[in-house]
């Protein structure tokens, strides 16, 4: 992902991004100016410009001829966040409360929409977590996993790498690349793999049918991997 499509993140359209990183490196700057260094037309040029301060992201500078210059990009992203923190309150103080979670399966697509899962579980563990992955996936959310250690929460792993993580039971198996497999307090499971950013699934669920023949699969795969251990 590219600085612009990150900027797109906090609000920007990608005009907005495009005329936003411009300002950094050409300085003041009017719309004319903009159209010119960018072959955005003069109209969307001043379109984006004021759009821009009226998202916090430039100030306008008065003088012969309006000029505007960049917020530093630190001040608003803080802002931005400040502000989707407030609305976040906001929203939770508000929205309806939910019905009682259903045990069916939920389909989850794109490896964003399935990382964001991952974490969201990390975060809310209450007791304990078993994991079967792949190391990208480890060191993507190590700092997830040292603070669930942290909380006294118990992390066993399963990888295929010599990955090392103080306070964690790891065992090390091979794994088929990609693949995910979790369980959660013994009531969430996530698996699935990853294969690309666009067509990777996963399953998500808290049937309990299911839980608990992936709490046996896991088991069963740590007294087969301690028992090659002892072979060996």
């Amino acid at each position: 992902m590219g600085i612009e499509e990150r900027l797109m993140n906090f609000g920007l359209t990608r005009q907005e991004a495009v005329i936003y990183l411009l300002l950094f490196r050409e300085g003041q700057l009017n719309g004319y100016e903009a159209s010119k260094l960018t072959s955005i037309s003069r109209s969307n040029a001043y379109n984006a410009l004021a759009s821009l301060v009226e998202k916090g992201a430039a100030y306008i500078i008065e003088g012969d001829t309006v000029k505007y210059t960049p917020v530093p990009v630190e001040e608003f992203c803080n802002n931005k966040i400040a502000e989707m923190k407030n609305n976040k309150e906001k929203i939770l103080e508000s929205v309806p409360k939910r019905r009682c979670e259903s045990n069916g399966y939920i389909t989850i697509t794109g490896e964003k929409h399935i990382m964001d899962k991952f974490r969201n579980i990390l975060i809310n563990v209450k007791s304990r977590i078993y994991l079967s992955v792949y190391e990208d996936i480890l060191k993507r959310f190590e700092d997830e996993l040292l603070d669930l250690i942290k909380r006294g929460i118990k992390v066993v792993i399963i990888t295929d790498s010599k990955f090392k993580l103080e306070g964690a039971i790891i065992y090390h198996a091979q794994n088929k690349p990609g693949q995910i497999r979790l369980i959660a307090d013994s009531k969430y499971v996530l698996t699935g793999e990853i294969s690309d950013k666009v067509n990777s699934t996963c399953l998500y669920s808290s049937n309990n049918n299911l839980v608990e023949i992936f709490k046996e699969s896991l088991t069963n795969e740590i007294k087969l991997i301690k028992l090659r251990k002892d072979d060996y």
